[in-house]
């Protein structure tokens, strides 16, 4: 499955932000910040995480319709396509 260059480059730019995140999380546990402001920063992180995939499905499910031949001869039928999307779910 290709993915278009920008579209790779934003999920990247989106995991760094991410890791930076994860980074102040430790940061706060090091600190003994108050758990409600470290549990809202890991939920955040969580989500920013989520979509991530959901943003890399979904390019995946725009391949595959675009190439329908090519994405099954590489294994990405829109069934496989759909079971990553819903084990992000």
């Amino acid at each position: 499955m290709e993915s278009p260059q920008d579209t790779i480059a934003d999920l990247q730019k989106r995991l760094r932000r991410i890791e930076g995140q994860v980074r102040g999380i430790q940061q706060m546990l090091e600190e003994e910040r108050d758990c409600r402001e470290v549990v809202n920063q890991i939920s955040a992180a969580g989500k920013a995480l989520e979509q991530v995939g959901f943003n890399l499905v979904a390019a995946g499910l725009t391949w595959c319709v675009g190439n329908p031949e090519r994405s099954r001869r590489e294994g990405y039928s829109i069934d496989d396509v759909q079971k990553m999307f819903l084990k992000l779910a």
